[in-house]
């Protein structure tokens, strides 16, 4: 899952080291292609994306940063790691802000907690908290589907890490503080709410230090005690992944989740498929499908090492790219008509969780959540439907997807 945050720059001809900090760079060029939250992007997110897929799929914002917009441009900076890197960030970033040897000893740390394996241990673990959380539904009845993801989220990533489950409310209070801070462009509220998330992390890391072999035997515990390329984690190396895998992941799951269980409400030919017994397999490859046709991921940031050549324009060394996945996941070129449900046949292209040596990590444990929690709703329901009554509310870059779901259940 992925975390939007201000983008920093690098001098032209330099080439980024792993955590570089980027000086700001002139805008050469005033007149900008589009504004990536003007008007039109506040009023219809998605659409306003593919009209500047058709008109300007390489774009310049007012503040110099350049959006790709098509799936051939957006797959190619992905995996092209040596002209685009991941190093954007003025804070530590871990595993995803570091590029190469970094990167890559950090990532094989990483991904250690999220094999198969280890995942499918957990699944019993999730499903019950979200069928605990379901049972307390009032049926029929109304719900909002992004308060219930995040509320499951948090409940789902605090059984994972072993946290307390007193921490909810914090964490719920912490996830709508820090929409409003990102949404606000603000830096110091920003840097508030970041800090804030970081004592939380800390406080449970010093607790687990001053408990020492009677601490508890959780992936937290775990994390602490682990090492890279021979040595202990550093308490900000620790305190970045944890953030990561909790902060990025909890407004995540909120946000899927509402665009999941809208999309079963307006389509009830899918809510019927899935409700007719399917494979664990067919179920993930259409909840895939759902966030590819709405993808709340709306984007991840690039800098430019050298020059470099993109859909006919050219971008010198030390430009800031963002990677418009939203868009790319609904390019005709790749998909013909976006709109059109073909799990099995768009699978191959389908970009909600990234491509190349920056994908997910997580993205077995978010399918496995997102499945535990639809498939509850689904068996404690008859129907999942709109709600004419209460309309829906978009949410606005850098997210995508809603930002209230209201929906009823029969």
């Amino acid at each position: 899952m992925t975390n939007h945050m201000p983008t920093d720059e690098v001098t032209p001809g330099t080439r980024l080291s792993p955590g570089a900090v980027a000086p700001p760079k002139a805008i050469k060029d005033p007149l900008p292609d589009w504004n990536p939250r003007g008007p039109r992007v506040r009023r219809d997110p998605v659409s306003a994306y593919d009209e500047m897929r058709s008109r300007c799929p390489v774009a310049r914002g007012a503040s110099g940063a350049w959006t790709l917009f098509s799936h051939a441009d957006v797959t190619a900076a992905a995996l092209d790691h040596q002209a685009f890197s991941n190093a954007v960030s003025r804070h530590l970033q871990v595993p995803n802000g570091f590029d190469e040897a970094t990167h890559t000893e950090f990532r094989a740390l990483v991904d250690r907690y999220f094999t198969r394996k280890r995942m499918t241990a957990l699944e019993p673990a999730v499903q019950r908290v979200a069928a605990e959380l379901v049972s307390q539904f009032d049926v029929p009845g109304p719900i909002d589907a992004v308060e219930v993801g995040a509320r499951f989220a948090v409940r789902a990533q605090s059984a994972w890490l072993g946290w307390p489950t007193d921490l909810e409310d914090e964490l719920l209070q912490w996830m709508a503080d820090n929409h409003a801070a990102t949404r606000s462009r603000d830096g110091a509220r920003t840097a508030e709410v970041a800090q804030r998330f970081d004592a939380i992390i800390r406080s449970l890391i010093n607790a687990r230090r001053e408990a020492g072999d009677a601490a508890p035997d959780d992936v937290t515990t775990e994390l602490l005690r682990d090492r890279v390329n021979g040595r202990e984690l550093t308490d900000e190396e620790i305190v970045s992944i944890l953030r990561n895998w909790t902060g990025g992941d909890l407004g995540s799951i909120a946000l899927c989740t509402g665009v999941i269980l809208t999309y079963l409400a307006d389509h009830p030919h899918v809510q019927a498929r899935l409700r007719s017994g399917v494979s664990d397999r067919e179920f993930t490859a259409i909840l895939d499908e759902i966030l590819r046709i709405d993808d709340p991921f709306v984007a991840n940031r690039r800098i430019t090492t050298e020059p470099v050549t993109v859909g006919g324009r050219e971008l010198a060394a030390g430009e800031r790219v963002f990677l418009n996945w939203t868009s790319a996941n609904r390019d005709p070129q790749m998909f013909g008509d976006p709109d059109a449900f073909d799990p099995l046949g768009n699978a191959p292209y389908n970009l909600v969780y990234g491509i190349g040596k920056h994908v997910c990590p997580g993205r077995l444990l978010a399918t496995l959540e997102l499945r535990a929690l639809t498939r509850a709703v689904l068996e404690t329901t008859a129907a999942i439907e709109p709600d004419p009554g209460r309309p829906r509310q978009r949410a606005l870059p850098p997210v995508g997807g809603f930002a209230a779901a209201p929906l009823r259940l029969r």
